[in-house]
């Protein structure tokens, strides 16, 4: 179970790369919209984004107290999951998932208030909350943005 969480919260290697891995991971995510997940329904999408949610949360809470760490950088399935519901049925032009990669990475990185609190929330909770929370920030105003657009 430990290597299966290992693969899992990693995001199958991503979470090992020298430089911005959660960075790499959301562009991954972006790019696998574009030209896979896009076509999917809205339940399909839902569905989804409630098991990588849920699978983060269980893998998580088993790499961080394997690696004895409260968020460890390696741990990535937080910035596909954030990433994937800011782009939460949009349409894939490149406009849009610039837009929601940079305001996903933003809220992500700069933490506004409240996704500072949810980082307390206990265990593989705090660590996907505050990426799902930056991805919600990010929909929206990506939503706003195409709406007075």
């Amino acid at each position: 179970m430990k290597t299966l969480s290992k693969i899992l919260a990693t995001f199958f290697g991503l979470g090992y790369f020298p430089f911005a891995p959660g960075t790499l991971t959301s562009l991954i995510i972006v790019i696998i919209y574009k030209f896979f997940l896009f076509k999917l329904g809205w339940p399909l999408h839902l569905l989804l984004f409630f098991l990588l949610f849920l699978a983060g949360s269980f893998v998580s809470t088993i790499y961080s107290s394997t690696l004895n760490e409260k968020d460890p950088q390696k741990i990535v399935i937080d910035e596909a999951c954030g990433q994937y519901l800011a782009l939460f049925q949009l349409n894939p032009s490149w406009l849009g998932l610039g837009l929601s990669f940079l305001l996903f990475r933003f809220f992500d990185i700069i933490k506004p208030f409240p996704l500072k609190r949810v980082e307390l929330f206990p265990h593989g909770w705090g660590i996907m909350l505050d990426d799902v929370a930056a991805g919600l920030y990010a929909g929206i105003i990506t939503y706003i943005f195409f709406l007075i657009k």
